[in-house]
């Protein structure tokens, strides 16, 4: 068989084992979207250096740029949190391996396929375990207005070995709203939460 069938082939493989995990996770980028970027990086990479004549990196360096045009794309920012981050370095590393393939570096792209398989299906235990321990919440609280009314949550946040910035208040009419960014323990958020949920001033509740 061809060489570049070959390698067309095995990116294709790699393609569709990092494509799957993004998929399962119902991502922006999935299944044949990673596919397609690691066997189009591969094609890319063969063409350059099959016509590129004496500057056989010509073309492929140009993916390089392409690539930061997609994964910009993937990624959001919605109010305070930015998502999507993940998804965009999978498709940057994605076509790195192609890159790797479309070169011949068979064994040092297989290497690290599976460095980026294990980092994205074995490593979320490791995350989940930070994220619990470490978690950032942001909170916003209106109720109405009386002396110390918004203090008051200041306190509470203390208590519960919450640490806790205040982003802003404001006054509005007879009601007053306070907005929290909170870092602590997963289960100190629910003891929290579960201390707002019985507070009878509190008007509304965002978290």
């Amino acid at each position: 068989m061809n060489e570049n069938i070959i390698k067309l082939m095995v990116a294709l493989l790699i393609g569709a084992l990092i494509g799957a995990e993004r998929e399962y996770k119902n991502k922006s980028a999935g299944f044949r979207t990673i596919i397609l970027i690691c066997v189009g990086s591969t094609l890319f990479t063969i063409f350059s250096i099959e016509i590129g004549g004496l500057n056989p990196d010509r073309i492929a360096a140009n993916i390089i740029t392409g690539i930061g045009f997609i994964g910009a794309g993937a990624i959001f920012r919605f109010e305070n949190r930015v998502t999507g981050l993940t998804t965009a370095t999978t498709i940057w590393a994605s076509a790195a391996l192609g890159m790797g393939i479309g070169a011949g570096y068979f064994a040092f792209s297989l290497i690290a396929a599976l460095l980026v398989l294990i980092v994205l299906y074995a490593f979320i235990w490791l995350q989940n375990i930070i994220d619990k321990a470490h978690h950032i919440r942001r909170y916003k609280i209106v109720n109405v207005f009386q002396e110390h009314s918004i203090d008051k949550y200041d306190e509470l946040f203390i208590k519960f070995n919450l640490k806790a910035e205040r982003e802003k208040k404001h006054l509005i009419g007879n009601q007053i709203s306070g907005i929290w960014n909170a870092t602590g323990s997963e289960e100190n958020h629910k003891l929290f939460l579960k201390e707002l949920l019985k507070d009878k001033e509190i008007k509304e509740l965002e978290f």
